[in-house]
């Protein structure tokens, strides 16, 4: 049996990504950031003053992708560093006015990013995607013996049916 990409989740999540990427690119550019700023960013907008270690922990990034942002952070202006006031061998990370500034043009072009691809989903059916992603990155956090143990306690990993279906749902059936 050939392989059809197309049917594949971890292939479909991929290019997907790939084009949320494409999409926040188009519009960070024009406000000055890039895609891959764009989560180091929003973890400083929402806690200032990060450590590097921190970042990569928050982001389930590697030190070597954060380190490299980081330097292209600090030499556009969006972020300074200062020692950390406990811990010699650690800086914080802070957000410089620039990168402070940023905040509700980059929010705005991530959720435009996000409804650019999401274009035609219902209000539950853009809920249920969020939610089956969410579920799935879970799942590929938890070891093979793990996943094994947790799947027939999952809510709706017996049946086909979405775990929502029923008749608020148009198009859905009930299980």
């Amino acid at each position: 049996m050939a392989y059809d990409r197309m049917e594949s989740a971890t292939y479909l999540a991929s290019l997907l990504a790939r084009r949320f990427s494409r999409q926040l690119q188009e519009r960070g550019r024009k406000l000055g950031f890039a895609p891959g700023q764009f989560p180091v960013l929003a973890e400083l907008w929402n806690e200032d003053g990060l450590t590097q270690r921190q970042l990569i922990d928050r982001l389930d990034a590697e030190q070597a992708t954060i380190a490299n942002t980081l330097a292209r952070m600090e030499r556009d202006a969006l972020i300074a560093r200062r020692p950390h006031p406990t811990d010699r061998r650690a800086q914080q990370i802070f957000l410089t006015e620039r990168g402070r500034a940023l905040e509700g043009d980059a929010m705005t072009a991530a959720r435009a990013a996000d409804d650019a691809l999401l274009t035609g989903f219902r209000r539950f059916e853009r809920a249920l995607m969020l939610e089956y992603m969410r579920m799935a990155i879970a799942n590929a956090d938890l070891s093979p013996v793990d996943a094994m143990r947790e799947a027939p306690v999952r809510q709706g990993a017996e049946t086909d049916a979405p775990r929502n279906a029923g008749p608020d749902n148009p198009g859905e059936s009930p299980r």
